[in-house]
């Protein structure tokens, strides 16, 4: 049995709840004790450990607490985004095809280049012209997806192998969008029209996807994250997700999460049970499979998002559901009866509205239960249906750094809702005031996987540069104890396993995160500065930087 022990910084040991003012939180200690990977002791007790104590970790000062965890990713997806042409930083649509044009020519022998994640405010209303990339790869099928990954840019040779011409329709929960003769554009929106090009476009080989996945995990540790709902695990990608955790090379762990697709949920359901029997088989603490996740709507930006009223720029749009309500509902109370958790995507006021219908009906069907459904993004709830996260017993999944006016935000969001919804966004402060059960998480690499600049915007709403004054929409701003506890304890409540992980307590596994601050303890504007100095997973060290020798 090997016994380590932390000392000579702060260990937040009992964080408070949310909502109890700023400072640092009562139960704070000096020491935490890790005895095979599970915290022995807090405090007292483990400083007197010292003397036999295999291992010694000196925190310097730093601030030592539970680990984060990520309450909705896609690390799959992120590490895959490595193995293509690096696009997410480019700055116009020349660049683009530029970054494009230099992979093609690098890679000669491959058939496809696929790449991910353009930034859609590069055009005007998100709109990408196959022209564009023609002019950097004419002869082979070129797909990027855009930083949202509800939308693929493509050029005319990916149109023509997927067999898209003025005379395709738009497809069920997609759309095509078109010049003014009805050709296509080369911008397909949401995943109906997304798969007409993703079924008939190569993937990676496995070894490949598994270092990908690999990889993307020790970018997570490397944040300070131990837990991640992977919100999307495509079936067909589940030999990935179990080969990685056989050859132990996950350093995270993952809880996935299957698509249940109108239309073709029923035949799945078996398939979902056989998948969550074969992740078991495996025998990985680091690996489960307990959620299935629903696509309610798409996004506001593309007009998709499902919306109670019509869009302030499209009069006559509402949006575009992916579920009627009565398949929903039927599809949830299927899942639920299998014992599976649901996460749903959610993020206008129609959709939203749709889901909790959806999860009020479950229970109605199937009986109480603690099932703790997610609703995910949440980004336009209407008042009215508030009150109703509480009394169905809602995880609200909020990405943090989405609550800020940046570029997308002023540019593509705010012109699409209008007022009064453009100041209902995102409405955090009002779900926690409630005491609703609230998660964090990034949905990487839609958005940044790290934890910390999230953390800064839940607790200010502001950019990176500190705007605006105050911080947008501030009303519905947290205090640091509430956004830790979003990043921690919330997400362990979603994921069933306050009684694991999530905090600082004896009997719980050594999951912690060291910090060069203590969050609580700086001023607001310096959170996002804060850096992640190391990392543990039931004990074993993930990630170090700068972090003085156990000895």
């Amino acid at each position: 049995m090997v016994l380590t022990v932390f000392h000579g910084g702060v260990v937040a040991a009992d964080p408070r709840s949310p909502g109890q003012g700023d400072g640092a939180a009562q139960g704070d200690a000096t020491a935490l004790a890790v005895r095979d990977g599970v915290i022995a002791a807090v405090g007292p007790d483990a400083e007197a450990l010292l003397g036999e104590a295999d291992h010694v970790v000196d925190l310097d000062g730093a601030f030592l607490g539970p680990a984060f965890a990520d309450g909705h990713a896609h690390p799959l997806f992120g590490g895959m985004e490595d193995l293509g042409p690096q696009i997410r930083s480019c700055g116009s649509v020349d660049e683009i095809v530029a970054a494009v044009a230099a992979y093609a020519e690098e890679n000669p022998d491959q058939e496809w280049i696929i790449g991910a994640s353009y930034d859609a405010t590069l055009a005007p209303a998100g709109l990408f012209d196959a022209a564009w990339l023609d002019e950097a790869v004419p002869d082979r099928p070129v797909v990027l997806k855009a930083w949202d990954y509800h939308t693929l840019w493509v050029n005319s040779a990916a149109l023509r192998a997927a067999g898209i011409d003025a005379g395709t329709p738009d497809p069920d929960r997609g759309r095509i969008v078109r010049r003014e003769d009805g050709s296509p554009l080369g911008t397909l929106q949401e995943y109906g029209a997304l798969e007409l090009v993703e079924r008939v476009a190569p993937g990676y080989s496995l070894s490949r996807r598994v270092s990908a996945l690999e990889s993307a995990t020790w970018t997570l540790a490397a944040s300070g994250i131990t837990w991640v709902q992977d919100a999307w695990a495509a079936l067909e990608h589940l030999d990935v997700y179990l080969e990685t955790a056989r050859q132990g090379r996950l350093n995270t762990r993952l809880n996935l999460a299957f698509l249940a697709e109108p239309g073709r949920w029923r035949e799945n359901l078996d398939t979902f049970v056989a998948a969550r029997e074969a992740v078991q088989a495996v025998g990985s603490d680091l690996l489960t499979a307990q959620t299935i996740k629903f696509f309610a709507d798409g996004i506001i930006e593309s007009h998709t998002a499902c919306m109670l009223s019509p869009y302030a720029d499209s009069p006559e749009d509402t949006g575009l559901p992916n579920w009627s309500q009565d398949e929903l509902n039927d599809a949830l109370a299927a899942v639920d009866r299998l014992g599976f958790q649901a996460h749903i995507h959610a993020i206008g006021d129609g959709a939203i509205r749709m889901a909790l219908d959806g999860i009020e009906e479950t229970a109605r069907r199937n009986g109480p239960r603690d099932r703790r459904p997610v609703l995910a993004h949440l980004q336009v709830i209407d008042p009215e249906d508030v009150p109703r996260f509480a009394e169905l017993g809602v995880v609200a999944n909020f990405e943090p750094l989405w609550a800020r006016e940046d570029d997308v935000m002023n540019l593509l969001t705010i012109p699409r809702l209008g007022s009064p919804r453009s100041e209902r966004q995102y409405p955090i402060g009002s779900l926690v005031e409630r005491g609703v059960a609230v998660s964090f998480g990034s949905d990487w690499p839609v958005t940044c996987h790290e934890p910390v600049p999230g953390l800064a915007t839940a607790v200010t709403r502001q950019t990176p540069d500190h705007l605006p004054a105050g911080g947008w929409l501030p009303t519905e701003r947290v205090d640091v104890d509430a956004a830790l506890a979003a990043y921690t304890s919330g997400v362990a409540h979603q994921a069933f396993a306050e009684d694991r992980w999530g905090s600082l307590r004896p009997g719980l596994s050594a999951d912690l995160v060291l910090l060069s601050h203590d969050p609580r303890d700086v001023a607001q504007e310096e959170i996002q500065d804060i850096q992640v100095k190391g990392t543990w997973l039931a004990g074993r060290r993930t990630h170090t930087a700068l972090l003085p020798a156990a000895h």
